[in-house]
């Protein structure tokens, strides 16, 4: 999984009911693009995240070319 600075990081529910989380890429940490990433969430709170096989990268050019919005 690669990602960039301003990619968001989709994790998906993992139960029924269990909304998807949604956060920034704000640093990564790895090289090449690759995990971990240093990420902030909706109310500002900051972690560093190594996403598994739950979670999917929203490209930023995606989402500025119109893609699907979050």
């Amino acid at each position: 999984m690669r990602a960039n600075k301003g990619d968001h990081l989709v994790r998906h529910g993992r139960v029924v009911g269990e909304h998807d989380r949604v956060v920034e890429v704000v640093e990564v940490l790895g090289q090449d693009g690759n995990p971990p990433f240093r990420v902030r969430s909706e109310n500002g709170h900051e972690s560093i995240m190594s996403p598994g096989p739950d979670c999917v990268v929203d490209h930023r050019e995606d989402a500025q070319r119109g893609g699907t919005p979050l």
